[in-house]
């Protein structure tokens, strides 16, 4: 099977991993030194280790950020071509560079006074670019989410690849619990179930108003996020058109958003 066939069983998976992130319900107020997460002396389970780098390849071609280089799935990986139910530790959503993360990660590298100083949460980070972005570009702490733990390791991977010290990594739903104390949350590509991005919705806006919190949000104009009610409080930061290579692996989606998201202050109160 080819990648593009990959592509769409992911695509289709999308409500099954949904589902994960709703019934991951976060628990007690996360901060800093708090939160359940990996840092740099996290060592790897040394057969995922080998695992992600034999069946990933290292690229930094064809994407908005040839700056960060990341283990992904390629034409030339032997799981372009097996049957995805051959990869044994779920589906690999992060071996995918999103457009809405490259999106992101593109504007905190052109603009890294967005990122330099404050502390960033990446949600649903996925492969870690953003956060490998926010990183390289300053910010004093980074944090980076994702409910996958396979998608934590290869993160770690992808800091090493990018010779940073891997940032604390949190693989805990942290969505509908208490606001985290971040300067900026940065998320990419999050909105394909309308339940997710409901709750993703009411916890954002309850970041803004009770910690001032800052929120960008990358999307290549989904239907799930264009006609979703949060749409009418973003503000168009830039956009990007897509590189070629990012265009056939997303159906023929020509261009990818940053957005700053700002309630309007006649919103309920939360």
């Amino acid at each position: 099977m080819a990648f593009r066939g990959w592509k769409r069983l992911l695509v289709g998976r999308q409500n099954t991993f949904a589902k994960a992130w709703r019934s991951r319900r976060g628990g007690p107020s996360l901060c800093w030194k708090r939160c359940c997460h990996w840092s740099a002396s996290k060592s790897l389970d040394p057969e995922v280790r080998a695992f992600l780098e034999e069946n990933t390849e290292v690229t930094s071609s064809g994407h908005l950020t040839p700056e960060i280089r990341l283990r992904l799935l390629t034409p030339r990986c032997r799981f372009w071509r097996e049957k995805p139910d051959l990869w044994p530790y779920g589906d690999p959503f992060w071996a995918i560079y999103w457009p809405g993360g490259q999106a992101l990660s593109r504007y905190i590298l052109d603009n890294p006074h967005v990122v330099k100083g404050r502390s960033v949460l990446d949600l649903g980070s996925g492969c870690g670019a953003t956060a490998i972005a926010a990183a390289m570009s300053g910010a004093s702490q980074v944090l980076a989410n994702d409910i996958d733990p396979i998608a934590g390791m290869a993160m770690i991977l992808n800091c090493e690849l990018n010779h940073l010290n891997p940032f604390p990594i949190t693989i805990k739903n942290i969505i509908n619990s208490e606001a985290g104390n971040w300067d900026l949350i940065v998320l990419g590509d999050m909105f394909y179930d309308e339940q997710l991005a409901n709750g993703l919705h009411h916890w954002l806006r309850k970041c803004i108003r009770r910690q001032q919190t800052e929120v960008l949000i990358g999307d290549p104009g989904r239907h799930q996020f264009l006609s979703h009610s949060i749409r009418s409080q973003l503000h168009k930061v830039i956009e990007y058109s897509l590189p070629e290579y990012t265009r056939q692996e997303n159906n023929g989606l020509t261009s990818s958003t940053v957005w700053s998201y700002q309630p309007s202050n006649s919103l309920e109160n939360c």
